[in-house]
């Protein structure tokens, strides 16, 4: 079983292109900084990984995702070796994403770097303050976007 579970904060924004042909397929590569448990003097505060989107997923990181967003990425671990230019073998892992989720709502957010989630519909900037309960974290979704989310 090859299963990966990670939550942290995108280094920088996602990168998504499109392939070629005749159907288009969105690919995004993004980089998570997931936080060590334990750390030692002199050892790095957190690990970087790097990850893959396909499909909707991708389009979904285009539209809400940016630096510094808080996610839990599920996925597989998948080889991402090469030979460079040196002809030096180079070994290294990326993640495949299978399902991407918000790991903090938008008020917590805003109160831990001012986001506003990449100002998609639904979530995004000033003009949508209307669309939130004042009590809970949770937004209304407009009418007719469901094709557009990500989960049915």
């Amino acid at each position: 079983m090859n299963k990966v579970f990670l939550m942290g904060r995108l280094t920088r924004d996602p990168e998504v292109r499109y392939s070629s042909g005749e159907k288009q397929t969105a690919v995004a590569r993004y980089s998570v900084a997931v936080d060590r448990r334990f750390k030692r003097d002199g050892d790095p505060d957190a690990d970087f990984f790097n990850c893959t989107a396909f499909g909707k997923q991708a389009e979904f990181c285009e539209k809400y995702l940016h630096k510094g967003t808080k996610v839990v990425v599920e996925g597989r671990l998948q080889n991402d070796n090469y030979t460079n230019n040196a002809g030096e073998k180079v070994y290294s892992m990326r993640v495949i994403t299978e399902s991407i989720e918000f790991a903090e709502s938008k008020r917590a957010a805003e109160a831990a770097g001012g986001s506003d989630f990449g100002g998609g519909p639904g979530f995004g900037g000033s003009d949508r303050g209307s669309d939130r309960g004042a009590a809970d974290d949770f937004i209304n979704i407009p009418d007719g976007i469901e094709e557009d989310l990500p989960f049915n």
